[in-house]
């Protein structure tokens, strides 16, 4: 009996250190993959962030800095006035809020829209709503410059050269395929028994989509916004194009006005690191709202893909 009861716990024993080596090796093998994914990931934001930290670096620099050969990190004496001198030269106070107004008033058009015909694929059934919905999408495969002309004729008919309405009226008419084909996923994964609930109890379809749809559609609504503001805040082609007036420039256009015309006017001192200055004030906006919105911009993404 005690022999028995002896190779029962050497058994044992034997059987409790195999798993025990087996589990050490394998959170072994899981750290060093995952602190292989963190360093392949460093790397790589390091890649993507050096242009962005090389322009900040420049900005505060002096014109003869940023031609040294080799050329240096960090300016020998920062000059923050580069900043201040750019609203010297050009009007980029009236710029900025060109820029507002126009990519604020394109997302809030683009995004109710989108919304609404996201919601009209999404839950009503109606005889070509399939075809309608392939031919929405079919569009994105349409490049920009095949419309540019068609549109600038049209638009010059309707005397809307030098304005703001080519650039924000058509936002209010769907807002763009990709953004109709994110809410209407969103929308199918939310259960229908809300909106029949809904309805039952007496409210009509634009209430149920105001107040039981919208606001539990924040998360891809934000993604909306951001994409879409991110898209109107950069544009060129259209604003380029369809407005003439100095002072309606978006900061699109008046960077390269400044590029072409008024920073480079004179050739007695170069004004790159001006020019690097206008593109960081530019693109700060950008930066801060797209890190405000990060955690609503993931999170309507992924769950714009649960059920289509």
């Amino acid at each position: 009996m005690a022999g028995d009861v002896i190779a029962s716990g050497r058994k044992q024993g034997e059987r409790g250190v195999l798993p025990a080596n087996l589990y050490q090796s394998a959170t072994w093998r899981r750290a060093s993959g995952r602190g292989l994914l963190y360093l392949v990931a460093i790397f790589g934001s390091t890649m993507f962030m050096f242009p962005f930290v090389w322009t900040i670096l420049s900005s505060l620099k002096t014109g003869g800095e940023l031609f040294r050969f080799p050329p240096t990190w960090f300016p020998e004496v920062p000059q923050f006035q580069n900043y201040p001198k750019v609203f010297e030269i050009v009007t980029w106070g009236t710029w900025t809020w060109n820029s507002v107004v126009v990519a604020g008033l394109s997302t809030f058009g683009a995004v109710l829209t989108a919304a609404l015909v996201g919601y009209s694929f999404a839950r009503f059934r109606y005889p070509g709503r399939d075809i309608l919905f392939i031919i929405t999408l079919s569009t994105m495969m349409l490049p920009v410059e095949v419309t540019l002309i068609p549109l600038y004729l049209m638009f010059s008919k309707i005397a809307w050269m030098d304005s703001y309405k080519p650039l924000i009226v058509p936002s209010f008419f769907g807002g763009s395929a990709f953004l109709i084909f994110l809410m209407r996923q969103f929308f199918m994964s939310i259960p229908i028994d809300l909106d029949e609930a809904a309805r039952i109890d007496g409210a009509g379809y634009l209430r149920v989509f105001w107040q039981i749809l919208m606001p539990l559609s924040i998360p891809v609504t934000a993604t909306a916004a951001v994409l879409t503001f991110m898209a109107q805040w950069n544009a060129f082609l259209y604003p380029f194009i369809f407005l003439n007036t100095k002072a309606k420039f978006t900061l699109a256009v008046g960077i390269r006005y400044f590029q072409a015309v008024a920073g480079f006017a004179d050739d007695t001192e170069p004004k790159y690191h001006l020019l690097m200055a206008a593109s960081v004030m530019m693109t700060a906006p950008i930066i801060i709202m797209f890190f405000l919105a990060q955690r609503y911009l993931v999170q309507g993404i992924v769950m714009s893909g649960i059920k289509g």
